[in-house]
């Protein structure tokens, strides 16, 4: 909700600045969102009266208006708006102005006609969100006077009030909490409401959605613009002047909370009944929409038919207009519920639904009556009927709540003195009923408004907010506690997935229940006895099923790029088992987004390859393997032991996905002792000094492995030997007509650098040399020279 903070100095002394205010209410728990400067300071934007209008001679859509600034010569101006008539005043912005938005006004001609200046809507002058017209000035406005005399600079404070604060949703309400919060004085209270009340003219058929309503007759009215001030107050929180008895209206609804609304009396039929309505029962509202009502609505009904949603907006038949001379104030309390459900089922959000949908104060439904009354006498000239009608019974305030000083010290963890509780709760509005010394407790009656306040710690709270919630101490009340099983599992899995994330593939998550009809790898998978549908009918034994289903599901969405991976539990073996599995899948382009200058290459084994490299297998190995649904297989081992499979899958299952490049899958067995990574991150400084590159090229039996090759290179690791490469390699009918049958070539790079200090060719020689010769003497290799 928005507050003028000009408004709310009316109330009570504020701080300083809009700052200030808002630190103080933040730190109370009422989060202020925003804060703007409002006002009309703006230079050349005057007060004019239009006298005469006519239609542009060259446009449909624009009028020419002869306007008066006072100046003793007529102003012509073309105008888009058309909200306005004769004798209306409104800003005119005169060349040479600047505009709020930027907006610089000169003598221009509009389609062929002069025009020497601008009439300017809300929106324009920073004055409101209101762009659908110019903006109709009080006709007490002086002509020639300057903008910013009639809308004087402002603060608006945009505050977010829980449901549970309904009090703070005025600017009585909001200036009485921010006086509780800085131990200031209210500057005025509300006067009690001194008033005859008569138990006739209005009946209640619903008293549970209606505990209570009134209502005031006012003749003699006369209905009209609203005088400047007024217009000032509703319009600076955003709320559109309409004439000075709905202005009346809201503006006691923004000053104290609790919302009213006037009948055209003269357009009644009898006395008022309040009743929930007839189901299907057509009401025409005030924003000019028929509503279908059922028997959950609460209506506001004369004898004939309803004039009023209750609590959520008047009728468009009964609503006051210029010809009005009799009103019918109400003023009720509604339940909340009630008008909850309403503004949600007819989707009929209004300013004052979202009061009573948070609770009023029982207590100002009489105050704010009154003080409408007197608005009204004031500006409308009417004359109030004596007693006012009256039904039903007001509900009852919160009931009493004890405190215990003691039990205040244990919950906030401060020694606060019982006399600065007493303070503080005071501050709020609650008054001390009695003391009780023996057990140090305190009774307490709360006040009418506060009825979020129902238990001790309520109270605790409100002691809290205003002593400050930052002066309580930190404390730490847990202790270390052994990383479990659990903890270490939780913490290789959020690895796993950060490695895979970071090599460009994304997370999936399928069902463990498969369908009837289902890809492979899903053979020995576990019936279900009561399966709930088709959809649902196995337990999964692997985690490829479900990917395949995402492949498949992608490739027809016309995908193709797809890198996925799922961490999940498997039912494994006849008992059904869980394991924790890890399955990654592969296919289509090597990239996901084309370009140009990339070539373009299919995902291979070597990028799965790549994939489950990156998770850190402790001593990865991966050995030829079999499986009836890859035609290239391979087993996932480390340390010797089988912990997975991997491979590209049959060309049966590719042309049943409709798959146009190979699918790449790979399954591991997530339980076994991977563990985190051992060795920790380190940073390493970039070498100062060059380094030297040695090429080694051998022949080597066909069935010699890569990893075999590294690890004699490796081991014992040369001091001087930084990394090796794999570079180049002859295999094949090519090898065989070089190098005899059962041979291939391989070649690798070797760079040697030390970090202290440049190599010498000797050093790096002799490095190299042991390097060749270990290679010779265990496995046998011919060195290509």
């Amino acid at each position: 909700m928005k507050f003028s903070v000009n408004w709310l100095r009316e109330f009570v002394d504020l701080p300083r600045n809009a700052e200030e205010i808002a630190k103080v209410l933040t730190r109370a728990g009422v989060e202020t969102e925003n804060i703007e400067t409002r006002g009309a300071k703006i230079d050349n934007v005057i007060v004019s009266l239009i006298t005469a209008s006519s239609r542009h001679p060259n446009a449909d859509r624009l009028t020419v208006c002869e306007v008066d600034d006072g100046s003793g010569t007529k102003r012509q101006i073309v105008c888009g708006a058309t909200n306005y008539k004769v004798g209306d005043k409104v800003p005119l912005a005169l060349p040479g102005a600047k505009l709020p938005n930027g907006t610089e006004i000169r003598k221009s001609k509009l389609r062929g006609v002069e025009s020497e200046g601008m009439l300017c809507s809300a929106i324009e002058l920073g004055l409101g969100q209101d762009a659908a017209g110019l903006l109709i000035l009080s006709p007490e406005a002086r002509i020639a006077a300057p903008i910013a005399d009639l809308f004087p600079g402002d603060t608006i404070l945009d505050v977010e009030i829980t449901p549970n604060r309904g009090d703070l949703l005025s600017h009585f309400g909001l200036a009485r909490e921010i006086a509780a919060l800085t131990g200031k004085k209210l500057k005025s209270t509300l006067r009690e409401s001194k008033i005859d009340i008569k138990k006739s003219g209005v009946t209640l058929n619903a008293t549970r959605e209606c505990p209570f309503f009134s209502a005031r007759k006012i003749d003699n009215v006369k209905v009209g613009p609203s005088p400047q001030w007024l217009r000032a107050k509703i319009e600076s929180v955003g709320i559109r002047s309409i004439n000075n008895i709905v202005d009346i209206s809201n503006f006691v609804m923004l000053e104290l909370g609790q919302p009213t609304h006037a009948f055209d009396a003269d357009k009644l039929k009898g006395g008022i009944n309040v009743r929930l309505a007839r189901d299907g029962e057509k009401f025409l509202a005030l924003d000019g929409k028929t509503y279908s009502l059922n028997s959950e609505n609460l209506v506001v009904a004369d004898q004939e038919r309803a004039v009023g949603i209750a609590g959520v907006m008047g009728g468009e038949e009964t609503g006051v207009t210029e010809s009005t001379k009799s009103i019918l104030l109400e003023s009720a309390y509604f339940l909340p519920a009630s008008v909850r459900r309403t503004a949600r089922n007819l989707n009929l959000p209004t300013d004052a639904s979202y009061r009573f949908e948070r609770g009023v104060d029982p207590e100002m439904v009489l105050r704010a009556s009154h003080r409408a009354t007197d608005l009204i006498r004031e500006i409308a000239g009417g004359t109030p009927a004596k007693e006012i009608s009256a039904a039903g019974k007001l509900p009852a305030n919160p009931a009493d709540i004890s405190l215990s000083y003691q039990k205040c010290d244990r919950v906030t963890g401060l020694t606060i003195k019982p006399k600065t509780v007493d303070e503080i709760l005071e501050g709020f509005g609650l008054k001390k009923i009695q003391t009780k010394r023996k057990n140090g407790s305190s009774q307490w009656k709360i006040p009418s408004y506060r009825r979020d306040l129902q238990r001790d710690v309520d109270l605790i709270e409100e002691v809290v907010r205003a002593f400050g919630a930052e002066k309580i101490t930190g404390t730490h009340r847990s202790r270390f506690t052994p990383s479990s099983a659990a903890d270490r599992s939780h913490d290789l899995e959020s690895s796993l997935r950060r490695r895979l994330v970071a090599g460009g593939l994304h997370e999936v998550r399928t069902s463990k229940l498969l369908s009837r009809e289902r890809f492979t790898f899903g053979e020995n998978a576990i019936d279900l006895k009561n399966p709930l549908s088709e959809d649902h009918v196995a337990l999964r034994p692997s985690l490829l099923v479900g990917l395949l289903g995402v492949l498949d599901r992608n490739i027809r969405a016309g995908a193709e790029h797809v890198a996925i991976f799922e961490l999940g539990r498997v039912f494994v073996g006849l008992e059904g088992a869980e394991e924790r599995h890890l399955a990654i899948l592969l296919c289509g382009n090597a990239t996901s987004e084309m370009h140009w200058r990339a070539p373009k290459r299919n995902l291979d084994f070597f990028d799965l390859k790549g994939a489950i490299e990156s998770l850190e297998i402790p001593e990865l190995t991966l050995n030829v393997g079999q499986n009836p649904n890859l035609s290239l297989a391979v087993e996932i081992r480390s340390r010797g032991q089988r912990i997975g499979i991997a491979g590209q899958c049959s060309a049966s299952l590719a042309s049943i996905i409709d798959a146009r490049a190979p699918i790449l899958v790979a399954e591991i067995y997530v339980a076994f002792p991977l563990g985190l990574p051992g060795a920790i991150k380190t940073f390493r400084e970039i070498g100062k000094f060059p380094a030297i590159t040695r090429d080694i090229a051998m022949i080597v039996a066909d069935t010699l492995s890569h990893e075999e090759i590294w690890r004699v290179i490796f081991q014992p690791k040369e001091s001087l030997l930084e990394r090796v490469a794999f570079f180049d390699r002859v295999v094949g009918k090519e090898a065989d007509q070089l190098f005899g049958s059962g041979k291939k070539s391989v070649a690798y790079r070797l760079t040697y650098r030390d970090k202290n200090r440049t190599l010498t060719n000797e050093e790096v020689t002799a490095a190299h040399a042991k390097i060749r010769e270990r290679l010779k003497r265990e496995l046998g290799v011919i060195l290509r020279e």
